[in-house]
């Protein structure tokens, strides 16, 4: 309830304030939350001790199943995180840190971010990288803004499989903005490629492409770069940071921004966040980059030290010449996924990015078994495929759960004509043990 205790406006100022964002009342701007899940009053216990609070909450915690078994994904991934990263991360001079205005003052945290981004320069292949940005979707927002940037023009063309997650937070950003956002319709979980050639002219800003895509499809976008050159558009590409121990980089492929989430770099899934999000580009649209870039010089003594070369924020130049508002974003986040990097190494890397796909493999074998069962062989795929089901797949997810396995990603809710389709994701945490107890329990639930 809105009253004059809780919310010190006018009801004309509320009003005002609701026909601003289009809604007629405060019921319909709650209309979208089902009546179930609204709090209709809130029954708050009396006040209670530090230590009884403690203790409560430990309860309620241990009321959530211990038991489960993963194989969801779709941008979020459950990866062993080493021990190194907890502790390096969590001490204090990192865990206390805040936004490095003063270099004097903070030169561990500059240098960490200055050797992040040589981390996910070598990572993608590409020439610059920023001190990170809040996740993925937002990543690719901000690439999108840097394309309309360099280029000048009001047209983003978007690959149908990228994220439908990070296509939100995209249409998101731009909706205020003078600005087309493009989808291409997956074909068999693919890029479309003629229905992208027929879009490409001088209208198009840039094309956002992901790989591996969100059916798990690995595509070969050899080529794909030039064609979106020839009509002066820049390629973005989305990517996986742990399957490029195997895969092409970025910059091999002619990518000219690189984004994506840095959950699995050393980060726990917690609930869907934090994590952080990375963006590495050319070097030549280093100025037209959000949020702040650390460099390293020399003080006047000759000794090594880093500053904040380049901030981007409207407080620190000219507000029409800004290109983002980030400042205070996951530095924390990004420290663990460099941390995590640099303990597992350019080898352990390319090791666990092995390990993922032959484990995806022997499930997708094995699941592909049951009858009635099938892999959309769209393409080769890393950790993670799409199975075609005889029977909806969230309803299927649904049972499976109350047998302690979380199954993946039910396609039907983000693709029209998806409703049978369940995207699989297989990371080194799972044991030729669980995935045979999945194939068990799916084959039963599909003959229930």
């Amino acid at each position: 309830m809105l009253n004059s205790h809780y919310c010190p406006h006018t009801p004309e100022e509320i009003q005002e304030m609701l026909s601003v964002i289009g809604v007629a009342s405060v019921e319909e701007l709650f209309a979208p939350i089902p009546p179930a899940l609204r709090a209709t009053t809130f029954n708050l216990p009396t006040g209670m001790s530090e230590f009884e609070t403690f203790s409560r909450m430990q309860a309620i915690a241990g009321e959530n199943s211990q038991g489960m078994t993963h194989f969801i994904g779709g941008g979020f991934y459950d990866h062993i995180i080493p021990s190194v990263v907890d502790h390096l991360s969590g001490r204090a001079e990192f865990y206390t840190a805040y936004t490095p205005y003063q270099p004097e003052c903070s030169q561990g945290t500059l240098q960490a971010l200055f050797e992040y981004q040589t981390a996910i320069c070598r990572l993608t292949g590409l020439d610059v990288s920023n001190a990170s940005l809040y996740d993925g979707g937002s990543a690719c927002a901000e690439a999108a803004m840097m394309a309309l940037r360099v280029t000048g023009r009001s047209r983003i063309v978007v690959d149908g499989c990228v994220s439908p997650f990070s296509r939100q937070v995209l249409k998101t950003y731009l909706f205020n903005l003078d600005v087309e956002v493009v989808e291409i319709a997956p074909q068999g979980g693919l890029l479309d490629r003629a229905a992208l050639a027929a879009l490409l002219d001088d209208r198009v800003a840039a094309v956002l492409i992901q790989n591996p895509n969100f059916f798990g499809s690995i595509e070969d976008f050899s080529g794909l770069a030039d064609q979106v050159h020839g009509v002066g558009a820049l390629l973005i590409g989305s990517v996986y940071p742990i399957s490029l121990g195997v895969l092409k980089s970025p910059g091999e492929i002619g990518i000219d921004i690189a984004v994506g989430d840095g959950q699995s770099l050393g980060n726990p899934l917690s609930f869907g966040g934090p994590s952080f999000g990375f963006i590495a580009a050319a070097k030549k649209y280093i100025r037209n980059m959000p949020g702040r870039i650390v460099g390293e010089t020399v003080d006047r003594n000759g000794k090594r030290g880093y500053v904040l070369t380049l901030q981007a924020r409207e407080q620190h130049i000219k507000r029409h010449r800004a290109t983002s508002n980030i400042c205070s974003n996951q530095g924390l986040c990004a420290l663990r996924g460099l941390i995590f990097l640099s303990s597992v190494g350019k080898e352990g890397l390319a090791d666990l990015a092995r390990l993922n796909r032959d484990k995806a493999e022997y499930a997708k074998a094995r699941l592909s078994a049951i009858p009635g069962v099938s892999v959309l062989q769209a393409s080769v795929t890393f950790n993670e495929f799409t199975l075609v089901l005889p029977k909806n797949a969230a309803a299927v997810v649904a049972g499976l759960l109350e047998m302690g396995i979380a199954a993946g990603v039910p396609l039907g809710d983000y693709y029209k004509g998806f409703n049978n389709c369940l995207v699989v994701t297989v990371t080194e945490k799972r044991t030729k043990r669980e995935i045979d107890l999945f194939a068990k329990e799916l084959e039963v639930a599909l003959c229930i």
